[in-house]
Formats: structure tokens, sequence, C-alpha cells
């Protein structure tokens, strides 16, 4: 009995290690997209720097707050646990609600003058 229960123990850790290894994989890979797609975006946001320099810096603000809008669309599918369509669905639901949101705020803060008159 003792030998069973030693046999069975260490089976239990060779998979423990063999799933660890595995994870361990997995995450690596995801770490390497993850920095390739980071290290994208930071080129692409400093040839936006380069293109739009100087005074003004609403458009490379805005370059640069899509770019991370992209890496977080980017990283939230690799570790979503929905399926694709199911998050694609739900991108879709949340962009629909920002743009809804966003022509609500900018359509009552434009006045033309006339209001009232």
């Amino acid at each position: 009995m003792n030998k069973l229960l030693k046999s069975f123990l260490k089976t239990a850790v060779y998979v423990l290690d063999q799933a660890e290894d595995v994870a361990d994989d997995v995450r690596g890979r995801v770490a390497d997209r993850v920095g390739r797609a980071s290290d994208r975006v930071s080129d692409l946001r400093d040839r936006a720097r380069d293109l739009y320099a100087g005074e003004d810096h609403t458009l490379r603000n805005i370059l640069t707050f899509a770019a991370g809008v992209g890496v977080g669309v980017v990283t939230a599918m690799l570790f979503a646990p929905a399926s694709g369509q199911e998050t694609r669905s739900q991108i879709g639901e949340r962009v629909h609600d920002i743009g809804g949101k966003m022509r609500e705020r900018f359509s009552d803060g434009q006045r033309t003058g006339t209001e009232g008159v």
C-alpha cells in the first residue's frame, strides 16, 4: 500500500510539472505576441509623432489613444475566455454604445447661436 501511494504521488508530481511546463510555454508565447504588438504600436506612434510634430498635440494624443485601444483589444482577445463570435459581438456592442455616447455628448455641446431666437 505504501509503494502504491508513493507511486501515485510521484505520478501526480510529474503531471503537475508537465502542466506547469505547458503553462510556462503558453505564457511565453503570449508574452512574445504582446511584446511584438507593443513594439509595432510604439513604432507607429513614433512615426505619427514624426509626422505630426508641433505645438498642437491633439492628433498625437488621439493616435496614441487609438494605439492603446488597439493593444487593449488585442490583449483582450488573446486572454478572452469567450469564443471568437461572442467576443466580436461584445466588441461591436461596446463600440456602438461608445459611439452613441459620443454622438450624444457632442451633439448637445454644439450650439449654433440660433437657439431660443
